[in-house]
């Protein structure tokens, strides 16, 4: 049982282990409800690069999708604000 809470554990720290993922926790922080196309034009990258990102935070379930007409829009989750806040104290 104990080993399955780790690896819980291990594939939510591999979710924000990326300073790509951390710059989107952090926009998605200050603009919720950013679509991927949002997300692509701020933080300067490539769609498909921010789409793996994404997907990956979603895994992690740090952050919450939710459809909105043809727009799928991305919000933090519980979880992703104590990952950031964790974040912070160590800056």
């Amino acid at each position: 049982m104990a080993q399955e809470k780790y690896r819980v554990l291990e594939r939510i720290i591999k979710g924000f282990a990326n300073h790509r993922r951390l710059a989107i926790l952090d926009l998605l922080k200050k603009r919720p409800e950013q679509t991927l196309d949002d997300i692509v034009e701020t933080l300067g990258i490539g769609y498909q690069n921010a789409s793996d990102h994404v997907r990956k935070l979603a895994i992690a379930g740090l952050v919450a999708k939710r459809s909105d007409g043809l727009n799928v829009r991305h919000k933090l989750t519980p979880r992703a604000e104590t990952i950031l806040a964790f974040c912070k104290k160590l800056e």
